[in-house]
């Protein structure tokens, strides 16, 4: 059997270097890929892939705790872990107004607290003093306390500043519609020894009117008695006129202060017969019953001046550094 013939020896196409024409023809040959050592090797058919082979057999990737296992095959995802994010300031912590609005609103409940505290401070403190002014006068009363300053603070301190007392107008003690109008100033309320406290300074202003000065003798002084039936004052001579019944009978008697009491000096009698007082019996009673009037006044409160006015009498009392005595009397047990 016979070859034929090739290409002369040296002249092999894959003599010639790649892409040179050929010296026969002046063609190029077409470009072919320098064949590799993987595409020499001829796979039988129907065996699996060896690439595809290693990722069957490569097991399942561990995953993260908290994560799906990775399927094989699939190349694992790299998480990232992102710094954390810096906890966000509150919205209305960057808007001025609303800063100024809860600003307003605390101080507003702050203030209203304190309105509340010292409200009821007030009605504690002033229903002690009107139990205890009360139980002095025996009538009712009402009591305020100086607004400056507040009361939550004198309360603190024990020193109250100014005290403002006001009877009703029905009686102070055995004295019929006379009616009381008293100031206390720089109370101290701290003990020592057999005191409870000072009172700087106390004024009392009592108003007589004429009819509960005539009810008020005829109550106390039993020479008189029924038999008074009209009183009258004179503010141009500052005397009362005590008229007895039937006008048959009349004593002039004028208010003065003595020694800081009060005294009511018979100016003139006049009658007929036996319905005329003498002097010498009247006089002790009128003592006697002025006498009555101031000698239970607590606190030292002494006489300083007494009115005659058209409708009665105005008397003013006062005191400067009272004691506040320590005693077992009902009236002052529960200051």
């Amino acid at each position: 059997m016979s070859h034929p013939s090739g290409p002369p020896h040296g002249e092999s196409p894959w003599a010639r270097p790649t892409g040179q024409p050929d010296p026969n023809t002046g063609d190029t040959p077409p470009y072919r890929p320098e064949p590799s050592e993987s595409a020499t090797r001829q796979m039988p058919a129907g065996a699996p892939d060896e690439a595809t082979s290693q990722i069957a057999a490569t097991p399942a990737a561990p995953s993260p705790a908290g994560q799906p296992p990775i399927p094989p095959g699939e190349p694992p995802t790299t998480v990232i872990a992102t710094p954390a994010a810096a906890p966000r300031v509150p919205s209305v912590l960057r808007d001025p107004l609303a800063l100024v609005l809860i600003f307003v609103t605390v101080i507003a409940l702050t203030l209203a607290g304190l309105i509340g505290s010292e409200l009821i401070a007030r009605r504690i403190a002033g229903g002690k003093v009107v139990k205890a002014t009360e139980c002095v006068v025996q009538d009712n009363v009402s009591a305020s306390f100086g607004v400056t300053p507040p009361l939550l603070w004198q309360a603190a301190t024990k020193t109250f500043t100014n005290i403002s007392i006001h009877t009703a107008g029905n009686r102070v003690k055995d004295a019929v519609r006379m009616t009381a109008d008293v100031s206390v100033s720089d109370v101290r309320l701290h003990q020592e020894g057999d005191s409870r406290g000072t009172i700087g300074y106390l004024q009392a202003t009592l108003t007589w009117p004429s009819e509960g000065i005539k009810e008020t003798v005829r109550n106390m002084v039993p020479i008189l008695g029924n038999l008074v039936s009209d009183l009258r004052t004179n503010p141009q001579d500052g005397t009362v006129e005590i008229k007895g019944a039937f006008g048959l009978s009349t004593a002039v008697v004028k208010p003065q202060v003595v020694d800081g009491g009060l005294s009511l000096q018979v100016e003139q009698l006049s009658g007929l017969g036996p319905l005329r007082l003498p002097r010498e019996t009247l006089q002790p009673e009128l003592d006697r019953f002025a006498a009555e009037l101031t000698k239970r006044y607590p606190l030292g409160l002494h006489a300083d001046s007494i009115e005659v006015t058209d409708t009665g009498i105005v008397a003013r009392f006062s005191t400067r550094n009272a004691s506040i005595p320590r005693s077992d009397d009902p009236c002052f047990t529960n200051l």
